[in-house]
């Protein structure tokens, strides 16, 4: 078995499922924002949920909610929480052992199963009464173990990482976690806290994503440079 084939194939698809998540959760909430239009749709004020919810018209939480493109965010939803689980998955596998690869691998699980609930289950009040509870939940597992799941990269100093990016890891994953512990404190902020909460672990994705991507290309530009033929 070529242990380090299969490595070399898994760390290059972890990464770039990663920064595609990132990159098509932010494109289609953008569509999606952009769409809701009666009335504008705020990033400070309504909640990302807000983007999923079928209903148009209704009040939620003294919210009017009118997403068009709800269809498009609740698959996003979904496809965002397999993307982060496949990438974190790829990455973990070879890169590392026991107890800390079945944690991280259990996180992305936990992770995807709360943004299947999300995707499918919305945050209306004229939903069944289960589906904002199911939707709720899901949401709170999936920012917490993806946080953690940033948290605990930075934490790792078996694989001598570079310092600026274990620093960088730790403390996007502990603010995501600190912006979400504030999304209640005001109306009027909930949704910068929130997506606090949520782009941490997108910005980490993209980072982390972006620089195993260029460092696996330095290395095959490097393995086809033709060694010099001494004279």
């Amino acid at each position: 078995m070529d242990v380090s084939g299969s490595r070399e194939n898994r760390l290059p698809l972890g990464a770039a499922a990663l920064v595609l998540n990132a990159v098509q959760w932010v494109v289609s909430e953008a569509v999606a924002a952009g769409a809701w239009t009666s009335p504008p749709y705020s990033y400070a004020t309504n909640y990302i949920s807000d983007l999923g919810v079928p209903d148009c018209g209704t009040t939620f939480q003294d919210r009017v909610i009118c997403s068009p493109d709800h269809a498009l965010t609740n698959t996003s939803f979904i496809v965002q929480g397999i993307l982060f689980a496949a990438g974190v998955v790829l990455l973990a596998v070879p890169l590392l052992t026991g107890r800390a690869r079945r944690i991280v691998i259990a996180l992305a699980g936990a992770h995807a199963v709360g943004f299947l609930l999300v995707g499918l289950f919305h945050d209306s009040g004229s939903g069944p009464g289960y589906s904002l509870g199911l939707h709720v939940g899901g949401t709170a597992v999936a920012i917490l173990c993806a946080n953690t799941v940033v948290i605990m990269a930075g934490s790792l100093r078996s694989h001598q990482l570079p310092r600026a990016y274990r620093v960088f890891s730790v403390a996007v994953g502990v603010l995501g976690l600190l912006s979400e512990a504030f999304v209640g404190a005001s109306t009027s902020t909930a949704g910068i806290f929130e997506r606090g909460g949520v782009y941490s672990w997108l910005l980490w994705s993209v980072v982390t994503g972006v620089s195993l991507l260029v460092g696996q290309a330095r290395r095959t530009a490097g393995a086809r440079m033709p060694e010099n033929v001494p004279a």
